[in-house]
Protein backbone atom coordinates (compact mmCIF):
# COMPACT_ATOMS: atom_id res chain seq x y z
CA UNK A 1 0.00 0.00 0.00
CA UNK A 2 1.27 3.46 -0.93
CA UNK A 3 1.14 6.29 1.63
CA UNK A 4 1.39 10.05 0.96
CA UNK A 5 4.73 10.25 2.81
CA UNK A 6 6.21 7.89 0.20
CA UNK A 7 6.12 10.82 -2.24
CA UNK A 8 8.79 12.67 -0.18
CA UNK A 9 11.07 9.67 0.30
CA UNK A 10 13.75 11.03 -2.06
CA UNK A 11 13.78 14.37 -0.19
CA UNK A 12 14.24 12.57 3.13
CA UNK A 13 17.09 10.43 1.81
CA UNK A 14 18.72 13.46 0.17
CA UNK A 15 18.67 15.40 3.47
CA UNK A 16 20.19 12.43 5.33
CA UNK A 17 22.93 12.12 2.72
CA UNK A 18 23.64 15.86 2.94
CA UNK A 19 24.12 15.68 6.70
CA UNK A 20 21.01 17.74 7.48
CA UNK A 21 18.50 17.26 10.26
CA UNK A 22 14.88 16.99 9.11
CA UNK A 23 11.66 18.67 10.14
CA UNK A 24 8.80 16.70 8.60
CA UNK A 25 5.35 18.23 8.64
CA UNK A 26 2.84 15.53 7.82
CA UNK A 27 -0.75 15.21 9.03
CA UNK A 28 -2.34 12.16 10.58
CA UNK A 29 -2.91 9.52 7.94
CA UNK A 30 0.19 10.32 5.87
CA UNK A 31 2.11 7.22 7.01
CA UNK A 32 4.92 9.14 8.69
CA UNK A 33 4.96 7.02 11.88
CA UNK A 34 5.20 3.73 9.97
CA UNK A 35 7.09 4.51 6.74
CA UNK A 36 9.78 7.05 7.65
CA UNK A 37 11.62 4.78 10.15
CA UNK A 38 12.01 2.12 7.45
CA UNK A 39 13.27 4.68 4.94
CA UNK A 40 15.96 5.77 7.39
CA UNK A 41 16.87 2.21 8.41
CA UNK A 42 17.27 1.20 4.75
CA UNK A 43 19.39 4.23 3.86
CA UNK A 44 23.21 3.79 3.57
CA UNK A 45 25.00 3.12 6.84
CA UNK A 46 24.52 0.76 9.75
CA UNK A 47 22.98 1.48 13.12
CA UNK A 48 19.77 1.50 15.12
CA UNK A 49 16.89 3.85 14.30
CA UNK A 50 15.09 4.98 17.46
CA UNK A 51 11.51 6.21 17.04
CA UNK A 52 10.26 8.26 19.99
CA UNK A 53 6.53 8.09 20.76
CA UNK A 54 4.74 10.09 23.48
CA UNK A 55 2.71 7.05 24.62
CA UNK A 56 3.42 3.39 25.40
CA UNK A 57 0.40 2.14 23.51
CA UNK A 58 1.44 3.91 20.31
CA UNK A 59 4.98 2.53 20.58
CA UNK A 60 3.74 -1.06 20.94
CA UNK A 61 1.05 -0.91 18.26
CA UNK A 62 3.20 0.91 15.71
CA UNK A 63 6.06 -1.54 16.21
CA UNK A 64 3.69 -4.43 15.58
CA UNK A 65 2.27 -2.80 12.45
CA UNK A 66 5.70 -2.03 10.98
CA UNK A 67 6.95 -5.53 11.78
CA UNK A 68 4.02 -7.00 9.83
CA UNK A 69 4.60 -4.60 6.94
CA UNK A 70 8.26 -5.58 6.76
CA UNK A 71 7.33 -9.25 7.08
CA UNK A 72 9.31 -9.91 10.22
CA UNK A 73 8.47 -11.09 13.72
CA UNK A 74 8.04 -8.40 16.36
CA UNK A 75 11.25 -8.19 18.38
CA UNK A 76 13.53 -9.08 15.50
CA UNK A 77 14.16 -6.36 12.89
CA UNK A 78 11.48 -4.16 14.48
CA UNK A 79 10.99 -3.90 18.25
CA UNK A 80 9.80 -1.66 21.04
CA UNK A 81 10.85 -0.69 24.56
CA UNK A 82 8.42 0.90 26.99
CA UNK A 83 8.17 0.96 30.77
CA UNK A 84 8.09 -2.61 32.17
CA UNK A 85 7.86 -4.13 28.67
CA UNK A 86 10.11 -4.58 25.66
CA UNK A 87 10.55 -6.78 22.62
CA UNK A 88 13.92 -6.37 20.94
CA UNK A 89 17.01 -8.36 20.03
CA UNK A 90 20.48 -8.06 18.53
CA UNK A 91 18.78 -8.05 15.11
CA UNK A 92 16.63 -5.00 15.88
CA UNK A 93 17.19 -2.10 13.47
CA UNK A 94 14.05 -0.05 14.23
CA UNK A 95 13.15 0.46 17.89
CA UNK A 96 10.00 2.28 19.02
CA UNK A 97 10.39 3.80 22.49
CA UNK A 98 8.70 6.33 24.74
CA UNK A 99 10.43 9.61 25.55
CA UNK A 100 11.00 8.35 29.11
CA UNK A 101 12.88 5.29 27.83
CA UNK A 102 15.03 7.50 25.60
CA UNK A 103 15.87 9.62 28.64
CA UNK A 104 17.14 6.50 30.42
CA UNK A 105 19.11 5.43 27.35
CA UNK A 106 20.81 8.83 27.30
CA UNK A 107 21.65 8.48 30.99
CA UNK A 108 23.10 4.98 30.54
CA UNK A 109 24.87 5.64 27.22
CA UNK A 110 25.17 9.41 26.73
CA UNK A 111 26.76 9.11 23.29
CA UNK A 112 24.12 6.65 21.99
CA UNK A 113 26.71 4.26 20.48
CA UNK A 114 25.36 2.20 17.60
CA UNK A 115 22.43 4.58 17.04
CA UNK A 116 22.10 5.85 13.48
CA UNK A 117 19.15 8.21 13.89
CA UNK A 118 16.55 9.39 16.40
CA UNK A 119 13.06 10.19 15.12
CA UNK A 120 10.82 12.30 17.34
CA UNK A 121 7.22 11.55 16.34
CA UNK A 122 4.18 13.69 17.27
CA UNK A 123 6.48 16.42 18.59
CA UNK A 124 3.60 18.91 18.53
CA UNK A 125 2.38 17.36 21.79
CA UNK A 126 5.37 19.10 23.43
CA UNK A 127 5.97 16.76 26.33
CA UNK A 128 8.72 17.87 28.70
CA UNK A 129 10.60 14.56 28.31
CA UNK A 130 10.60 15.00 24.53
CA UNK A 131 11.86 18.58 24.77
CA UNK A 132 14.74 17.51 27.04
CA UNK A 133 15.62 14.42 24.98
CA UNK A 134 15.65 16.45 21.76
CA UNK A 135 17.93 19.05 23.35
CA UNK A 136 20.37 16.38 24.50
CA UNK A 137 20.35 14.61 21.12
CA UNK A 138 20.87 17.88 19.28
CA UNK A 139 23.80 18.79 21.52
CA UNK A 140 25.23 15.34 20.84
CA UNK A 141 24.78 15.70 17.07
CA UNK A 142 26.44 19.12 17.01
CA UNK A 143 29.43 18.06 19.08
CA UNK A 144 30.43 14.43 19.70
CA UNK A 145 28.18 12.66 17.15
CA UNK A 146 28.03 14.68 13.90
CA UNK A 147 26.96 11.45 12.18
CA UNK A 148 23.76 11.24 14.27
CA UNK A 149 20.65 12.20 12.30
CA UNK A 150 17.60 13.73 13.94
CA UNK A 151 14.13 13.82 12.42
CA UNK A 152 11.34 15.76 14.11
CA UNK A 153 7.85 14.93 12.84
CA UNK A 154 4.73 16.92 13.61
CA UNK A 155 1.10 16.52 12.59
CA UNK A 156 0.31 20.22 12.95
CA UNK A 157 1.84 23.44 11.62
CA UNK A 158 2.88 24.63 15.10
CA UNK A 159 6.56 24.07 14.42
CA UNK A 160 7.69 27.68 14.14
CA UNK A 161 11.33 28.07 15.10
CA UNK A 162 12.12 24.35 14.94
CA UNK A 163 13.91 24.64 11.60
CA UNK A 164 16.38 27.23 12.90
CA UNK A 165 16.74 25.30 16.18
CA UNK A 166 17.70 22.12 14.28
CA UNK A 167 19.91 23.94 11.76
CA UNK A 168 21.26 22.73 9.41
CA UNK A 169 17.74 21.49 8.78
CA UNK A 170 15.60 20.67 5.79
CA UNK A 171 11.86 21.27 6.12
CA UNK A 172 9.81 18.67 4.25
CA UNK A 173 6.04 18.63 3.95
CA UNK A 174 3.81 15.68 3.07
CA UNK A 175 0.10 15.66 2.45
CA UNK A 176 -2.48 13.56 4.29
CA UNK A 177 -4.99 11.08 2.96
CA UNK A 178 -8.32 12.06 4.38
CA UNK A 179 -11.96 12.42 3.35
CA UNK A 180 -14.16 15.39 4.25
CA UNK A 181 -15.50 15.49 7.81
CA UNK A 182 -18.63 17.41 8.74
CA UNK A 183 -18.31 19.04 12.16
CA UNK A 184 -21.38 19.81 14.27
CA UNK A 185 -21.61 21.38 17.72
CA UNK A 186 -23.90 20.76 20.67
CA UNK A 187 -26.29 23.70 20.60
CA UNK A 188 -27.59 25.38 23.71
CA UNK A 189 -24.78 24.26 25.99
CA UNK A 190 -24.95 21.47 28.59
CA UNK A 191 -28.34 20.33 29.86
CA UNK A 192 -29.13 21.25 33.48
CA UNK A 193 -30.54 18.38 35.53
CA UNK A 194 -32.20 18.30 38.94
CA UNK A 195 -29.95 17.05 41.74
CA UNK A 196 -30.80 15.99 45.28
CA UNK A 197 -31.65 18.96 47.41
CA UNK A 198 -33.26 20.81 44.50
CA UNK A 199 -30.00 22.06 43.00
CA UNK A 200 -29.62 22.11 39.24
CA UNK A 201 -26.24 21.16 37.75
CA UNK A 202 -24.93 20.24 34.30
CA UNK A 203 -25.49 16.57 33.45
CA UNK A 204 -22.57 14.18 33.67
CA UNK A 205 -20.47 13.91 30.50
CA UNK A 206 -21.37 10.22 29.99
CA UNK A 207 -25.08 11.14 30.09
CA UNK A 208 -24.43 13.80 27.44
CA UNK A 209 -22.59 11.24 25.30
CA UNK A 210 -25.45 8.72 25.52
CA UNK A 211 -28.05 11.36 24.74
CA UNK A 212 -26.14 12.64 21.71
CA UNK A 213 -25.18 9.19 20.47
CA UNK A 214 -28.76 7.91 20.59
CA UNK A 215 -29.77 10.48 17.96
CA UNK A 216 -26.79 9.64 15.77
CA UNK A 217 -27.47 5.89 15.83
CA UNK A 218 -31.17 6.50 15.09
CA UNK A 219 -30.14 8.38 11.93
CA UNK A 220 -27.83 5.52 10.91
CA UNK A 221 -24.07 5.15 11.32
CA UNK A 222 -22.37 3.04 8.66
CA UNK A 223 -19.14 2.18 10.44
CA UNK A 224 -17.30 2.45 13.75
CA UNK A 225 -17.84 5.18 16.35
CA UNK A 226 -14.99 6.76 18.31
CA UNK A 227 -15.74 8.63 21.55
CA UNK A 228 -13.14 10.86 23.19
CA UNK A 229 -13.34 11.25 26.97
CA UNK A 230 -10.90 12.70 29.52
CA UNK A 231 -10.10 9.60 31.56
CA UNK A 232 -10.72 6.08 32.84
CA UNK A 233 -13.57 7.03 35.18
CA UNK A 234 -15.56 8.64 32.37
CA UNK A 235 -14.77 5.72 30.03
CA UNK A 236 -16.06 3.15 32.53
CA UNK A 237 -19.24 5.13 33.20
CA UNK A 238 -19.90 5.48 29.47
CA UNK A 239 -19.28 1.79 28.77
CA UNK A 240 -21.65 0.86 31.61
CA UNK A 241 -24.31 3.17 30.22
CA UNK A 242 -23.90 1.75 26.70
CA UNK A 243 -24.38 -1.78 28.03
CA UNK A 244 -27.78 -0.79 29.38
CA UNK A 245 -29.36 0.75 26.25
CA UNK A 246 -31.08 -1.32 23.57
CA UNK A 247 -29.95 0.81 20.61
CA UNK A 248 -26.28 0.01 21.30
CA UNK A 249 -26.79 -3.77 21.28
CA UNK A 250 -25.66 -4.10 17.65
CA UNK A 251 -22.25 -2.60 18.49
CA UNK A 252 -19.23 -4.12 20.21
CA UNK A 253 -18.08 -1.67 22.88
CA UNK A 254 -14.34 -1.32 23.57
CA UNK A 255 -12.56 0.92 26.08
CA UNK A 256 -9.16 2.28 25.01
CA UNK A 257 -6.57 3.82 27.33
CA UNK A 258 -2.86 3.50 28.13
CA UNK A 259 -3.14 1.21 31.16
CA UNK A 260 -5.27 -1.34 29.27
CA UNK A 261 -3.59 -4.67 28.47
CA UNK A 262 -1.89 -4.85 25.04
CA UNK A 263 -4.32 -7.60 23.96
CA UNK A 264 -7.37 -5.44 24.71
CA UNK A 265 -5.77 -2.41 23.06
CA UNK A 266 -5.17 -4.46 19.92
CA UNK A 267 -8.79 -5.68 19.93
CA UNK A 268 -10.07 -2.10 20.11
CA UNK A 269 -8.06 -0.88 17.10
CA UNK A 270 -8.37 -4.04 14.98
CA UNK A 271 -9.86 -3.49 11.52
CA UNK A 272 -13.08 -5.02 10.28
CA UNK A 273 -15.62 -7.10 12.20
CA UNK A 274 -18.84 -6.03 13.89
CA UNK A 275 -19.45 -2.25 14.11
CA UNK A 276 -17.63 -0.92 17.17
CA UNK A 277 -17.99 1.87 19.65
CA UNK A 278 -14.50 2.72 20.92
CA UNK A 279 -14.50 4.81 24.10
CA UNK A 280 -11.04 6.36 24.36
CA UNK A 281 -8.84 8.90 26.06
CA UNK A 282 -6.69 11.16 23.87
CA UNK A 283 -4.41 8.18 23.09
CA UNK A 284 -6.41 7.78 19.86
CA UNK A 285 -5.89 11.42 18.90
CA UNK A 286 -2.63 10.87 16.99
CA UNK A 287 -0.25 8.04 16.01
CA UNK A 288 -2.82 5.25 16.32
CA UNK A 289 -5.12 4.73 13.35
CA UNK A 290 -8.47 2.97 13.70
CA UNK A 291 -9.76 2.16 10.22
CA UNK A 292 -13.49 2.33 9.59
CA UNK A 293 -14.36 5.14 12.02
CA UNK A 294 -17.07 7.32 10.45
CA UNK A 295 -18.34 9.15 13.53
CA UNK A 296 -16.36 10.89 16.26
CA UNK A 297 -18.11 12.09 19.40
CA UNK A 298 -15.77 14.47 21.19
CA UNK A 299 -16.18 15.62 24.79
CA UNK A 300 -13.58 18.32 24.16
CA UNK A 301 -11.86 17.43 27.43
CA UNK A 302 -8.58 15.83 28.49
CA UNK A 303 -6.80 15.14 31.77
CA UNK A 304 -3.74 17.33 31.96
CA UNK A 305 -0.86 17.48 34.40
CA UNK A 306 0.00 20.92 35.76
CA UNK A 307 1.82 22.35 38.76
CA UNK A 308 -0.45 23.25 41.68
CA UNK A 309 1.21 26.23 43.36
CA UNK A 310 -0.99 25.98 46.44
CA UNK A 311 -0.16 22.33 47.15
CA UNK A 312 3.37 22.40 45.72
CA UNK A 313 3.21 19.47 43.29
CA UNK A 314 1.78 18.42 39.92
CA UNK A 315 -1.84 17.35 39.79
CA UNK A 316 -4.14 16.00 37.10
CA UNK A 317 -7.10 18.18 36.20
CA UNK A 318 -9.72 18.00 33.48
CA UNK A 319 -9.14 20.79 30.97
CA UNK A 320 -10.62 21.89 27.65
CA UNK A 321 -8.56 20.80 24.66
CA UNK A 322 -7.18 23.26 22.10
CA UNK A 323 -8.61 23.86 18.65
CA UNK A 324 -5.66 21.98 17.10
CA UNK A 325 -6.39 18.90 19.25
CA UNK A 326 -10.07 19.11 18.35
CA UNK A 327 -9.13 19.11 14.65
CA UNK A 328 -6.90 16.06 15.21
CA UNK A 329 -9.79 14.21 16.82
CA UNK A 330 -12.27 15.18 14.13
CA UNK A 331 -9.90 13.94 11.43
CA UNK A 332 -10.20 10.41 12.80
CA UNK A 333 -13.66 10.22 11.18
CA UNK A 334 -12.29 10.82 7.68
CA UNK A 335 -9.69 8.12 7.19
CA UNK A 336 -11.60 5.67 4.98
CA UNK A 337 -14.65 7.64 3.83
CA UNK A 338 -16.49 10.88 4.46
CA UNK A 339 -17.33 11.15 8.16
CA UNK A 340 -18.85 13.29 10.85
CA UNK A 341 -17.70 14.75 14.15
CA UNK A 342 -20.06 15.83 16.91
CA UNK A 343 -18.45 18.19 19.42
CA UNK A 344 -20.18 18.30 22.78
CA UNK A 345 -19.62 22.02 23.21
CA UNK A 346 -20.85 25.14 21.45
CA UNK A 347 -19.27 26.89 18.49
CA UNK A 348 -18.89 30.03 20.63
CA UNK A 349 -16.95 28.00 23.23
CA UNK A 350 -14.76 26.58 20.45
CA UNK A 351 -13.79 30.03 19.23
CA UNK A 352 -12.53 30.97 22.72
CA UNK A 353 -10.24 27.94 23.05
CA UNK A 354 -6.47 28.32 22.54
CA UNK A 355 -5.12 27.45 19.11
CA UNK A 356 -2.56 24.96 20.48
CA UNK A 357 -1.88 23.16 23.75
CA UNK A 358 0.41 24.79 26.31
CA UNK A 359 3.76 22.92 26.28
CA UNK A 360 4.47 20.91 29.44
CA UNK A 361 7.59 22.94 30.10
CA UNK A 362 5.32 25.90 30.97
CA UNK A 363 2.90 24.04 33.25
CA UNK A 364 4.59 21.20 35.17
CA UNK A 365 7.06 21.01 38.06
CA UNK A 366 10.62 21.13 36.71
CA UNK A 367 12.46 19.91 39.84
CA UNK A 368 13.03 16.36 38.54
CA UNK A 369 14.06 17.71 35.14
CA UNK A 370 16.62 20.07 36.73
CA UNK A 371 18.11 17.19 38.77
CA UNK A 372 18.35 14.96 35.68
CA UNK A 373 20.10 17.67 33.69
CA UNK A 374 22.46 18.38 36.55
CA UNK A 375 23.46 14.71 36.76
CA UNK A 376 23.97 14.71 32.97
CA UNK A 377 26.38 17.65 33.07
CA UNK A 378 24.18 20.74 32.98
CA UNK A 379 24.19 22.13 36.54
CA UNK A 380 22.92 25.45 35.15
CA UNK A 381 19.70 24.77 33.25
CA UNK A 382 20.05 28.12 31.49
CA UNK A 383 22.96 26.70 29.49
CA UNK A 384 20.92 23.73 28.22
CA UNK A 385 20.00 23.96 24.51
CA UNK A 386 16.23 24.35 25.01
CA UNK A 387 13.94 24.58 22.02
CA UNK A 388 11.75 26.73 24.22
CA UNK A 389 13.33 27.60 27.60
CA UNK A 390 11.29 27.45 30.81
CA UNK A 391 10.08 30.69 32.36
CA UNK A 392 12.27 32.28 35.03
Amino acid sequence: MKFPVDDVKNEILSAISAGEQILLRAPTGSGKSTRVPGMVADSPGDGLVIVVQPRRMAARLLAGFVARERETSLGEEVGYAVRFDSKQSQKTRILYVTDGVLQRMLSDRPHLPGVKAVIFDEFHERRLASDVALGRCLDLAKNDRPDLRLIVMSATIETRGLDSYLSPCRVIEATGRTYPVTVDYLTGGPVMVQQRGGRRQPEMIWDTVIRALKKEVANGVDGHILIFLPGLHEIRKTCEALSQVVWAASYDVYPLYSALSPEKQAAAVKSGGTPKIIVSTNVAETSITIDGVVLVVDSGLARQSSFDVRRGFDSLTIEKISRASADQRAGRAGRTQAGRCLRLWSQADHAKRPEFETPEIHRVDLAECVLQLSSAGWPDVKSFPWFEPPEK
